[in-house]
């Protein structure tokens, strides 16, 4: 259990709250409250790598309201054994030693191998009005590895010589176009917007001699 209730005594509006739990079995989640993963996996317009803090601060602020803020957000899950793509190098065995993890064989720094340890990386905005109640996980047997991932794809703008090149330039507005409206649907902002900034901002070159 993790008390929040005192964090709304003095509180000043929403609190943000981040929980990182180390695991043996599986992923971590609340059991009073409904965990909800992330979308993830969104193709996006490629200008959001420039603008990603913005881009997900609207993006949670728009999923808290239409959860009503009554949800448990899960941002990531990993075992912590391999990654591929890493979003960071996993947690070393020393490094999980000092986080607490008793159960590890070893005092190697090496990644734990066959001892089998999973992060999970909650994300929560809770108030005295949405969440009554303190936070109280459970361990799942689910290790279904999980992040927010989101897809920025630049488009070719290379020689367009064959078929298959004039059908993708052919196709390019609308993909572009889909792009656009995922990011409207994820974070609230006018699609007019985000035309614009997508039309202005620039095509990446392709290597030399493609």
């Amino acid at each position: 259990m993790l008390p929040i209730r005192l964090g709304t005594v003095n509180a000043d509006g929403p609190q943000e709250l981040f929980v990182f739990a180390l695991s043996r079995k599986g992923r971590i989640e609340t059991t009073n409250y409904r965990t909800v993963k992330l979308p993830t996996g969104t193709e996006l317009p490629p200008y959001v790598e420039n603008e990603f803090p913005d881009f997900y601060r609207a993006m949670f602020d728009r999923l808290v309201e239409r959860e009503k803020m009554s949800v448990v957000f899960l941002e990531y899950f990993w075992d912590m054994g391999w990654c591929d793509p890493c979003a960071a190098e996993p947690l070393n065995n020393q490094e999980m030693r000092q986080l607490g993890v008793d159960w590890l064989k070893g005092e190697d720094a090496a990644r734990p191998g066959t001892d089998e340890i999973y992060l999970t990386r909650l994300h929560v905005r809770y108030d005295a009005e949405h969440f009554p109640e303190d936070l109280i996980f459970q361990e799942t047997r689910d290790r279904e590895n999980f992040q927010g991932r989101y897809v920025l794809r630049h488009a070719w703008t290379g020689q367009a010589d064959c078929d298959a090149a004039r059908d993708y330039l052919k196709a390019l507005p609308k993909r572009r176009d889909e792009w656009n409206r995922n990011l409207a649907k994820l974070t609230g902002w006018p699609i007019g917007q985000i035309r614009e900034r997508a039309a202005a901002f620039p095509e990446k070159k392709p290597p030399a001699g493609e």
